[in-house]
């Protein structure tokens, strides 16, 4: 089991490696085991090859003394004389004799040639091995057949052992040399099989970082299974960009059908709303209560419809890419007029703007304003009676940010991403105002956020314990290059006088 854990670890980094690394890795082993084969079938062939010749020469060797030998018939026995050696050249390493068997079972040695230290052994037809030598044993016969004696010729094996040596090695470095020349050349191959691939991941990693699917892709050269795969990406593409522009097409159209009716919806809303106003006015005191709640209710109404309607005409153009003109604007006094204006609103919460310090950026201040009312509508909306809220300002690094955080239940995290959608609203139940909202709010926040290059995001407040939305948008250009220089930005509030907001006061202006 330990082995199968080892083989499924080993499986699994050799599946991580690029393609073009397996592709080499495969054709160098496959080559290398290939030249193991069949250089050691090679190098058996060549070596039983060079030992039958060193063979067949010292026998040959051994035969040829043999015809050089003498043989002396005497009265009793066959005499055999050394061998006439005159005109035969013998290698270095070689040696020679001649024995003759007695009767007594005891051999006679006639030396013809020898070498210090060669065991010649006992006489046995055919080659024997003794030591570092090899000895060829050939009969001498005598007129009737019979064997008088044996010549016996050795030569050294180092040679031969020498030379298998050599043998052996130059097929090890042919097999290592073939395999190290299998590995660059399967390199080269893979690199050029794999360009085309290559090429087609780049243009696949610019349609997705640019998210443009009208890219083209260049036209495969070859027809093979990468040309095809080009083709079919290619149609891929050109599949995805036509959906693309008839999706665009659509939005188009449904951004200017919700903007004209957005548009023309406002005069007949605010002609109602007039009217009802109007109604309610001349009614008075005199009226019944049916009717005044009747009366108040259709007003309630016409003014939800109206927001609504405002709401959605913003959205509309936002999403239209319209941009209104843009100045130079402090986001600490836009949230000090927003503060003032939802004071109203507040009932028994306070509002505190102590933290809101010098917030330069460049940006419709209207769009700001209304980015931050909805922020404070928002924390108004979703926090009880007598909570906390604080509004802050300031600048971190190279970003003017604007937060706004109260001390109510808070934003359940599975919903931090999704308030930000259109018409979405927290389930928690802790809106106090659940008739009177339009669910566009946050979705108009994030809208002016991205519409000026920032970016919006909700959380919980360490300080207050409630929820927390925090704005980050670049900062002014004049900012930012004060910043660069060094320069300090203010460090006290817009207003020194100014530590909450008075309600008394505003209730008092707005009556």
């Amino acid at each position: 089991m330990p082995f199968v854990g080892i083989g499924e670890s080993v499986s699994r980094r050799f599946r991580r490696w690029p393609v073009r690394w397996r592709l080499t890795f495969v054709s160098a082993s496959l080559t290398f085991v290939i030249l193991l084969l069949f250089g050691g079938i090679v190098g058996n062939l060549a070596v039983e090859r060079v030992r039958s010749d060193f063979d067949h020469d010292l026998q040959e060797s051994a035969s040829r003394l043999v015809t050089r030998t003498r043989i002396v018939e005497k009265l009793f026995h066959t005499e055999v004389k050394a061998p006439e050696l005159s005109g035969v050249a013998f290698p270095a390493d070689s040696a020679a004799r001649v024995v003759e068997p007695r009767p007594e079972g005891t051999l006679r040695i006639v030396e013809a040639t020898a070498a210090p230290g060669v065991e010649f052994g006992i006489p046995q037809p055919g080659i024997s091995d003794h030591g570092s030598y090899a000895v060829a044993t050939a009969p001498v016969t005598g007129a009737e057949g019979e064997i008088v004696g044996y010549i016996q010729y050795a030569r050294s094996t180092e040679t031969v052992t020498t030379t298998i040596t050599k043998l052996w090695l130059f097929i090890v470095a042919g097999v290592l040399g073939g395999t190290v020349l299998a590995i660059f050349a399967g390199i080269a191959l893979a690199s050029r099989a794999m360009r085309p691939i290559a090429a087609l991941t780049e243009t696949a990693r610019e349609v997705a970082t640019t998210q443009d699917p009208s890219r083209r892709i260049p036209e495969p050269t070859t027809e093979d299974e990468v040309g095809e795969l080009t083709r079919t990406l290619q149609e891929m593409l050109a599949a995805l960009d036509t959906a693309r522009n008839e999706r665009e097409a659509t939005l188009r159209k449904q951004r200017q059908f919700v903007a004209d009716a957005s548009h023309e919806l406002r005069t007949p809303l605010t002609s109602i709303l007039a009217n009802l106003e109007l109604l309610e006015a001349q009614l008075g005191s005199a009226a019944k209560d049916e009717e005044r709640d009747t009366v108040d209710s259709a007003v309630r109404s016409s003014q939800r419809m109206s927001r609504l309607v405002s709401d959605l005409l913003f959205l509309a153009r936002s999403d239209a890419g319209q941009h209104r003109a843009r100045s130079d604007c402090d986001l600490a006094e836009i949230a000090t007029s927003a503060a003032r204006e939802v004071a109203p609103r507040l009932a028994e919460r306070e509002l505190d703007t102590r933290g809101c310090r010098l917030a330069p950026v460049y940006g419709n201040q209207d769009d700001l304003h209304r980015l931050i009312l909805n922020l404070l509508d928002n924390a108004v909306r979703y926090s009880p009676p007598e909570a906390a809220i604080a509004v802050r300002t300031g600048v971190e690094g190279e970003t003017a940010f604007v937060e706004v955080a109260d001390s109510g239940p808070g934003i359940p995290p599975d919903m931090r991403e999704r308030v930000f959608e259109r018409f979405v609203r927290s389930g928690s139940g802790s809106d106090t105002n659940s008739m009177d909202g339009t669910g566009l709010g946050l979705a108009m926040v994030k809208a002016i956020a991205e519409d000026h290059g920032g970016r919006v995001a909700a959380g919980a407040s360490e300080r207050l314990g409630g929820a927390s939305i925090r704005v980050a948008l670049p900062l002014g250009d004049r900012a930012l290059l004060e910043l660069k220089a060094g320069q300090v930005l203010p460090e006290g509030g817009v207003e020194d006088d100014l530590v909450e907001v008075d309600r008394a006061g505003d209730e008092g202006r707005d009556g």
